[in-house]
């Protein structure tokens, strides 16, 4: 018999969302896993992607787009901006990778900590000067503020991963007018329906220093094609263009998109699951001993353990084939914490009662 590696070893993912390495420790299947440690919308993916994704299977003999015509198009009408505004990419992650190479040019970026770990390799990559801002965990505001000099960039995301917290459009307006170049990540602001967010994206015109990154994979449920855009000034986004390998985005994933954004109705049954499904997720956690949940906007909970963290994976995966998100990628929580998704009602009383076996003295 084969001995699967324990979540100790040096394999372990960065990301969430690897059923395989989980598999591995679980002695199963990774289709037999219950991720919750990956925030992706277990709602979908909507059957009009489906759909269309089957009907246009005879597209793969060509190559896609190289310009995306159709896709910006899509895009540009759905944000209602200029189409030259908008660059696609293959997940935000590969425009992560650009932002970092253009926020390494200035004298510095302050990262706003604890941070996705795509983050730092973005930056890193082009050996760009980091500044952390660590947040206050229990204020979810930046312990010593923001401030920089004229030459400095800022990188943070709204809803903060993997906090969860919301910070209101007001309290960002500042940072435009005191840094060189602004990315901001709102990979999870479409979980919130559109009065409650507090998105950026109208402001670039009006902010050439501004850049929005949008992830449409994790709201459509759509990790395995990657598609994520990038919205700010032509200047920056034709410059990432001459950077990057052509075609990054696969037909598929270009004619997924298109569908995905047209249909309202799946939007809208998005917005109405999520509340009280993550309501009902928090009090649950609350009611456990040793666990805090911090409270959240997005589609997933950081919980506050007294067990650490790696212990309850691997409880959770040994004896119910259940994977939590660790969060030793995140130096500043490490043991001390751990994020799940917010699954579907009947998921989301599974993990409860696993944590319950496994938090049990």
């Amino acid at each position: 018999m084969t001995t699967a590696r324990a979540p100790s070893s040096p394999d372990r993912p960065t990301h969430g969302g690897n059923r395989n390495w989980a598999a591995q420790y679980a002695h199963c299947k990774p289709e037999e896993i219950l991720d919750f440690s990956a925030s992706i919308n277990p709602l979908g993916p909507p059957q009009s992607v489906l759909t269309v994704l089957t009907s246009h299977l005879h597209s793969l003999k060509n190559y896609p787009d190289p310009n995306y015509i159709q896709l910006r198009s899509a895009l540009s009408n759905f944000h209602n901006l200029p189409i030259d505004w908008i660059l696609p990419g293959n997940g935000a992650a590969e425009l992560l990778t650009w932002a970092g190479r253009e926020l390494a040019q200035l004298d510095a970026t302050y990262l706003v900590t604890p941070a996705f770990a795509d983050y730092q390799r973005g930056l890193k990559a082009f050996n760009a000067t980091v500044i952390p801002v660590p947040m206050d965990l229990e204020t979810r505001s930046p312990q010593a503020g923001i401030a920089a000099s004229a030459n400095c960039g800022l990188l943070l995301n709204n809803p903060h991963n993997p906090t969860g917290t919301l910070t209101l459009r007001e309290n960002l307006l500042p940072y435009l007018e005191q840094f060189a170049l602004v990315v901001v990540d709102e990979a999870f602001m479409d979980f919130l329906p559109p009065e409650q967010q507090q998105s950026l994206l109208d402001l670039v015109l009006d902010f050439p220093n501004l850049i929005v990154l949008r992830s449409l994979t994790k709201f459509y449920s759509l990790p395995g094609l990657r598609l994520g855009y990038a919205i700010g000034h032509p200047d920056y986004l034709q410059r990432w263009q001459r950077w990057r390998d052509p075609w990054p985005v696969n037909t598929l994933a270009e004619v997924a998109a298109i569908a995905a954004l047209n249909d309202r109705s799946f939007q809208q049954k998005t917005w109405d699951w999520l509340p009280s499904s993550r309501e009902a997720l928090t009090t649950g956690l609350q009611a456990l001993p040793g666990l805090s949940p911090l409270p959240g906007a997005a589609n997933f909970l950081l919980v506050k353990t007294d067990v650490p963290s790696t212990q309850l994976q691997k409880d959770l995966l040994r004896s119910h084939q259940i994977l939590i998100r660790d969060c030793l990628s995140f130096p500043e929580l490490g043991e001390n914490y751990f994020r799940v998704a917010v699954r579907l009602p009947a998921e989301n009383d599974q993990l409860l009662a696993a944590l319950t076996q496994a938090l049990e003295p």
